[in-house]
């Protein structure tokens, strides 16, 4: 195409990459299929139920610790995996992968992570959880979620008035192939 342009379809993206035409919705499946993944396993464990959060939560009376096998299970997946996965030239679907460089706690992190845990206490759900028993029409998880999203607005506000740089960890290092 003239002037150095791009063809309507040609396939390319944002940023200079082009994926192959069916590679964006691959894409999207992939994560529809995670989504669904991690939803049903959510269910089966029982961790989409309130009671399940507080009774983990209750150190003090009758401690459930179910939610502390399903982290320990999410957790050894992860572990056995992650090396596997990132020595791979890149994703499956994407041309780099997108990992955190930020390492340090700082003020923002440790507030951030309190008022999780005051949320996550108080209303008995985390955000997956909290979303899945949204779509499964279960009222105070749909109380939660639109709570929940209102918070964000409010802290992406809030951030915006305060900083003129996108809130910490934001953005993503892009790790090179190998």
């Amino acid at each position: 195409m003239k002037g150095g342009g791009t063809r309507k379809g040609s396939g390319a993206m944002k940023g200079g990459g082009t994926r192959k035409g069916s590679g964006a919705m691959k894409a999207l499946a992939a994560s529809f299929a995670a989504g669904g993944l991690f939803a049903l396993g959510l269910g089966i464990s029982g961790m989409t139920r309130p009671s399940k959060v507080v009774g983990f939560l209750d150190l003090a009376g009758a401690w459930d610790a179910s939610l502390a096998f399903v982290m320990l299970g999410g957790v050894a997946v992860y572990a056995a995996l992650y090396g596997r996965i990132v020595r791979r030239p890149a994703p499956l679907f994407d041309r780099r992968f997108h990992l955190p460089t930020r390492k340090d706690i700082d003020v923002r992190l440790v507030l951030g992570a309190a008022l999780f845990g005051i949320g996550w206490a108080l209303g008995g759900f985390c955000p997956g959880p909290g979303l899945v028993s949204a779509a499964g029409g279960v009222w105070p998880a749909v109380v939660f979620v639109v709570g929940m999203t209102v918070g964000t607005k409010v802290e992406h506000l809030v951030t915006g008035a305060l900083t003129c740089t996108p809130p910490a960890g934001a953005g993503g290092a892009e790790v090179p192939p190998r």
